[in-house]
C-alpha cells in the first residue's frame, strides 16, 4: 500500500505540473491541449491500475444512483450561485481580460465557443471528476489516510487550474478563484467519499462548468 501511495501522488504531482506547463509555457491550441491532457488525466492512472491490478480505479466509474436528486440540486445551486456572483461583482472586478486571453492562449473565440463549452461542460468535467476524485482521493484514500486524500486531491485540484487562469483575472479574483476551487474539491470528495464513485462530484461539476460557460458566452457578446 506505501508504494501505490507514492505512487499515486507522484503521478497526480507530475500530471498537474506537466498540465501546468502545457497552459501556462507552452499553449498549444485547445484540441491538442485535450489530448495531452487525456493522456495525462486518464491515460496515466490506466496504467497505474494495470501495473499494479488494482481494479479500484475502475470502479470509481461504476454508476450510484443513490444521492442523484441531492446533486442535481446542489448542481443547479451552484450554478446560481457563480452566475449571481459575477452579475454582482462584474462592475466591481475586470473581467475584460477573459476572452482575449482565451483566445491568445489556446486560439478558443466567439466562433468556436460553443463546441469548446460543450466540451469542457460534459467531457472536461467527467476526465477531471475521474483524475482528481477517482484517482487522486478516491484510489489514494484506499492506500493511505483519507485527511490526506482530502487534503492532496483539493489542493492540487485548486493548484492545477492557476496556470490556465494566468491573465484571465486580477490577483484578487484569481484568489478567491483558488480559495473557492480548495473548497469546492473539499465538497466534492465529501460527495463520493460513501458511494466510492465520481457520479455526485460530476453532476455539480458540470453545473459548474455550465455556469462558468455562460458567463463565457455573456462575455463574448459584450
Amino acid at each position: 500500500m506505501l508504494k501505490n501511495k507514492y505512487q499515486i501522488i507522484m503521478i497526480v504531482t507530475v500530471s498537474c505540473i506537466a498540465m501546468g506547463l502545457v497552459d501556462a509555457v507552452i499553449r498549444p491550441g485547445y484540441a491538442l491541449k485535450s489530448a495531452i491532457k487525456i493522456l495525462l488525466f486518464l491515460g496515466l492512472p490506466i496504467l497505474y491500475s494495470v501495473l499494479n491490478k488494482d481494479k479500484d480505479v475502475k470502479r470509481v466509474m461504476i454508476p450510484d444512483k443513490k444521492g442523484i436528486t441531492l446533486a442535481l440540486l446542489l448542481g443547479i445551486g451552484v450554478y446560481v450561485v457563480i452566475l449571481g456572483a459575477y452579475l454582482l461583482f462584474r462592475n466591481v472586478f475586470d473581467f475584460s481580460a477573459l476572452t482575449s486571453s482565451l483566445t491568445a492562449q489556446t486560439g478558443v473565440n466567439k466562433s468556436n465557443f460553443i463546441f469548446t463549452a460543450i466540451y469542457i461542460s460534459f467531457v472536461n468535467s467527467l476526465l477531471e471528476e475521474f483524475f482528481f476524485r477517482g484517482f487522486a482521493f478516491i484510489t489514494l484514500a484506499k492506500n493511505s489516510s483519507k485527511k490526506l486524500a482530502y487534503i492532496f486531491s483539493s489542493t492540487l485540484f485548486a493548484l492545477y487550474h492557476i496556470a490556465m487562469m494566468i491573465g484571465w483575472f486580477g490577483i484578487p479574483v484569481l484568489l478567491i478563484t483558488v480559495a473557492g476551487l480548495f473548497i469546492g474539491g473539499m465538497i466534492f470528495n465529501g460527495f463520493d467519499e460513501k458511494s466510492e464513485t465520481i457520479y455526485l462530484s460530476w453532476l455539480v461539476h458540470m453545473f459548474a462548468n455550465f455556469a462558468t460557460n455562460t458567463i463565457g458566452f455573456m462575455l463574448f457578446a459584450a
